[in-house]
């Protein structure tokens, strides 16, 4: 069955009344799908068969959570090519608005949780996870999804959506679903293919930091410091965004990690951030 692509607001809100009380799947994404983001339309599949209901997805490459025009104007784009990809696992509905769709002229309102955007990639992107509750917040109000997918490779996005999903009694529930990684270990992530060749095989740097402070974990470490000990040496020739501990749940920094703790990085190759993270 083709997938219905959507553009505006009004055909999205007419579609939903259609679809009325029966389930719905909803992954948000900004497009460029890869296996990561197939992997999340197949858990939606598995959670709302067709039969009960429909699986949804957003392809918008949000402009409010971008500090950097340059990054936003970057940003990897294939329409056509996520259409087929989302055919082929099974979608039903693609919702692709413009711009203006979503931030109307004189819009004005944004939501914003706070504490848990303080660290790892909200200090340094500020703005950033205001414009993901913003847009996210707006597809969860038009779609009111019965479930709604989201990568654990953005564990801070994953926790701070979570919150807000929890502060704002929405209906529904949000979902976490595994990272997906290339066979080499590398996350999978949109932002992969910007990478030239030696770049790509210098990242594969990342997943062995975060291996090896699995096994430092693993051998009994608990001290922070020791834990992510000569990163600058284990990611060159990457360029370190931040390499944080942080607590799992507060996703404030640790000095030991005694409890749920979360080692997170984002690291700049051929000027590509990438970010990753392993759950101790």
């Amino acid at each position: 069955m083709p997938t219905r692509v959507l553009r505006s607001v009004s055909e999205l809100r007419e579609w939903r009344t259609q679809h009325g009380a029966r389930e719905l799947a909803l992954v948000p994404t900004m497009g460029y799908l890869h296996e990561g983001h197939l992997a999340l339309m197949q858990e939606g599949r598995r959670r709302v068969p067709r039969n009960r209901g429909a699986l949804a997805i957003s392809i918008f490459v949000n402009p409010t959570q971008f500090n950097d025009p340059a990054d936003l104007a970057s940003y990897p784009r294939d329409e056509p090519g996520d259409l087929a990809k989302a055919e082929s696992v099974g979608v039903d509905l693609a919702f692709i608005p413009k711009p203006e769709e979503l931030y109307p002229p004189g819009a004005s309102t944004y939501v914003e949780v706070g504490a848990l955007d303080q660290h790892l990639c909200g200090a340094t992107r500020p703005g950033h996870f205001r414009g993901v509750c913003t847009v996210v917040s707006k597809l969860w109000q038009l779609f009111t999804p019965t479930v709604g997918l989201f990568g654990q490779k953005d564990f801070q996005q994953l926790a701070i959506i979570k919150r807000m999903h929890r502060d704002l009694f929405w209906s529904g529930e949000v979902v976490g679903v595994p990272t997906m990684r290339e066979q080499d270990g590398l996350a999978l992530s949109s932002r992969n293919a910007r990478l030239g060749a030696s770049a790509r095989a210098a990242a594969i740097a990342i997943p062995k930091f975060l291996q090896l402070v699995r096994q430092r974990h693993a051998a009994g470490e608990r001290v922070s410091s020791r834990l992510i000990a000569d990163a600058e040496q284990a990611l060159a020739p990457g360029r370190i965004h931040y390499v944080s501990v942080v607590d799992a749940e507060q996703l404030q920094p640790t000095d030991h990690a005694n409890g749920p703790t979360l080692v997170a990085l984002a690291v700049f190759f051929d000027d590509v951030r990438l970010i990753d993270n392993t759950l101790l």
